[in-house]
């Protein structure tokens, strides 16, 4: 990004105004797109949307079944669910022009921030992903879950205690860093577009080759971050028989 970051502060804290922009619009698509699904579903004849959104509910719930006991983790389907769609769409509503608005018109030169673009966001995720590992495992072996930090001997506590660590970290910079180097390529892209493609064409029709990538590269990473959440979450509950 070449235009300077607006930051806002709360208690003590500073936030990007356009991460936290760009998280606002993901929610409120994704509450739009959710009140649409509920209606469709209950009118008789289920619309496109309705069908689409089964079919990736669908998807999940084979995902759950083919990476872990799906009676144990059955539960998490919402949740697994929302993580899918959020994440996609934060990785997609990056492609979008920023547009604003000026005595010429509405003009942009750059994209929307993709919340994923920020480390504090993925961080976040990563961090959600990791205590619900541990909820989960709590849930199926007590207490007992905690010993596995002590197998094959409890010398490799530090071990497992690094890789508790690295895992979230791991799942966040996979994440970002792939988000963040897209949203650097589109930048740089929209700079060889001439001035008055930018007005017409919001500055990224031109490159519809390279749009298509990104979709994928951001459907890739909310489906690696999705199938790591549930294979960890699966480690746990089966921690007992390792």
């Amino acid at each position: 990004m070449t235009y300077e970051r607006e930051v806002w502060h709360f208690m003590g804290l500073e936030f990007w105004a356009d991460t936290l922009v760009a998280t606002w619009i993901t929610m409120a698509i994704l509450l739009v797109v959710g009140i649409m699904v509920g209606r469709g579903a209950t009118a008789g004849v289920p619309g496109r949307l309705t069908v689409a959104f089964e079919m990736v509910l669908e998807f999940i719930k084979n995902l759950i079944a083919e990476n872990a006991d799906y009676k144990k983790m059955g539960a998490l389907l919402t949740y697994i669910l929302t993580l899918l769609l959020f994440i996609l769409f934060s990785n997609t509503i990056g492609l979008f022009p920023n547009f604003t608005f000026g005595l010429g018109g509405i003009i942009t030169k750059e994209n929307m921030v993709s919340p994923t673009g920020d480390l504090n966001a993925t961080l976040a995720l990563a961090l959600l992903t990791i205590i619900l590992v541990q909820i989960w495992g709590i849930r199926y072996n007590g207490m007992h879950y905690f010993s596995h930090f002590l197998t094959p001997h409890w010398l490799f506590l530090p071990l497992h205690l690094i890789e508790l660590i690295t895992k979230p970290v791991t799942l966040a910079f996979r994440l970002y860093g792939n988000i963040y180097a897209k949203s650097v390529l589109m930048g740089v892209l929209l700079k060889f577009i001439p001035f008055g493609l930018i007005f017409i064409l919001g500055g990224f029709i031109p490159h519809v080759i390279w749009l298509g990538f990104s979709l994928f590269i951001g459907a890739i990473q909310a489906f690696v971050f999705t199938i790591l959440t549930i294979v960890y979450v699966s480690q746990a509950v089966n921690a007992s028989e390792h």
